[in-house]
C-alpha cells in the first residue's frame, strides 16, 4: 500500500465528525435493503450503539433505515 493512500485514510478519520447511531427496533421483517443498510452501519442487535463518520454514504444508510434508528450528533 502506498504512503499516500495510508495518509489519506488517516486524515479522513481525524477531520470527519462522528454520529452515534442506535438500533431501536429489530430489522426482522424489514426489506432486504433496509436490513443491509443497518448491517452496513455496523449494527447487529437492538439497543446496540455505534459511532460512524458523518459521510454522505453513511447518511444515506441512516436515511433508508431511519425509522429503526436513533441518531445523535457529537
Amino acid at each position: 500500500m502506498s504512503a499516500a493512500r495510508k495518509k489519506k485514510s488517516s486524515d479522513h478519520t481525524r477531520t470527519t465528525k462522528l454520529v452515534t447511531v442506535t438500533l431501536i427496533r429489530s430489522v426482522h421483517g424489514q426489506l432486504q435493503n433496509i436490513a443491509a443498510s443497518v448491517r452496513g452501519l455496523g449494527l447487529r442487535r437492538p439497543h446496540q450503539s455505534v459511532s460512524v463518520a458523518d459521510t454522505p454514504e453513511n447518511r444515506g444508510m441512516i436515511h433508508v433505515a431511519g425509522h429503526l434508528l436513533k441518531v445523535e450528533q457529537h
